[in-house]
């Protein structure tokens, strides 16, 4: 990248933290001030910054149009897809991408496991919602009221022995998918299938979708599957990286 589009939008980051001033923002790229205030002007005609009267700079309202329009035309499962084809060839179990939408959790795409062993999950069906992986990291991202108001009316059949029983249980799983990034389902929907999930987050941090990997006891065992979860929560990040346009670190880097 050369050395003045470089300069030019390290100055995005320092205006976001609050509305600069010449000397502010030329002390922070190390330049002369008639430098940032070329920068700075450059920025301005194409309306990614905004002069205040005060002779301040802050972000410019093009630049949150452009975010915006880059929101409404992201195609989450577009993006996933290849990530969820490539997680398939890997393990050979079920992969499932699903969103939360109008009050249901739904599944917006499905790789087919190589097995004979097929599930019967649909795209564009909503899932069990009280048991399902994708369904607990979608609602665990929630707010804290909107999250105790959508687990009091919800129902809560008992597919098996081990599906959830009531809100206050779903508030109490809720609260450990919170805080350790990731959900199972071990024999809640069905006896004899687990699956565990990782969740999907855009730009702004937010779980945007939630994936998951699927597999009959038949086939490997819940420890065996659960085995899968460094693999499943790296394939996540990855999604989320292009969801959000930012660069993997050192560290999760090829």
């Amino acid at each position: 990248m050369s050395q003045t589009v470089d300069r030019a939008l390290s100055i995005l980051p320092l205006l976001a933290e609050g509305p600069a001033g010449l000397e502010q923002v030329a002390a922070r790229l190390e330049v002369h001030k008639s430098t940032a205030l070329r920068l700075l002007r450059t920025l301005h005609e194409h309306g990614l910054v905004y002069r205040q009267e005060d002779g301040r700079y802050r972000l410019g309202a093009r630049l949150f149009a452009l975010a915006q329009q880059a929101m409404e035309t992201l195609d989450i499962r577009e993006i996933a897809h290849p990530h969820l084809v490539a997680l398939n060839e890997k393990t050979g179990h079920t992969v499932h991408l699903a969103v939360y939408e109008q009050g249901e959790v739904v599944y917006i795409d499905k790789v087919d496991s190589r097995y004979p062993v097929r599930m019967y999950s649909r795209i564009g069906k909503p899932v069990a919602i009280t048991v399902a992986a994708v369904a607990k990291l979608l609602l665990a991202d929630l707010p804290e009221p909107e999250r105790r108001t959508v687990a009091e009316r919800l129902e809560y059949p008992r597919y098996t022995a081990k599906s959830t029983p009531d809100a206050a249980a779903f508030l109490t799983e809720l609260a450990t998918v919170r805080e350790q990034g990731w959900a199972t389902d071990l024999g809640g929907h069905e006896e004899s299938i687990n699956c565990v999930g990782a969740p999907l987050r855009g730009a702004d941090g937010r779980v945007c979708a939630a994936m998951s990997v699927s597999a009959p006891n038949v086939v490997v065992s819940a420890d065996e599957l659960l085995h899968l979860r460094p693999l499943i929560l790296r394939t996540a990040a990855a999604v989320s990286r292009d969801l959000s346009g930012t660069a993997p670190t050192k560290e999760q880097s090829p």
